[in-house]
């Protein structure tokens, strides 16, 4: 089964390189953007019988810094 994880900066806390992207897109002519904020996803390929209780483990060991980021498990078909 193949799993996908999104991380995302908790609000609040700065995003350098979000800031980076949004200097870039005015400078490039797009206007209209307000914010930009960056994050990354994570695709997994796992078993099938891999719990959400599992999942949530290595996300919060490993692929999350839940102190500073949010993150969401979405199980693709």
């Amino acid at each position: 089964m193949k799993v996908r994880v999104h991380v995302s900066l908790k609000p609040g806390v700065l995003d350098p390189q979000g800031r980076a992207v949004h200097h870039a897109l005015e400078g490039l002519g797009f206007g209209g953007v307000s914010d930009v904020r960056v994050g990354r996803s994570i695709e997994l390929d796992v078993a099938d019988a891999t719990s959400d209780a599992q999942l949530k483990e290595m996300c919060e060991k490993l692929l999350a810094n839940t102190v500073i980021e949010n993150y969401r498990i979405e199980r693709v078909a």
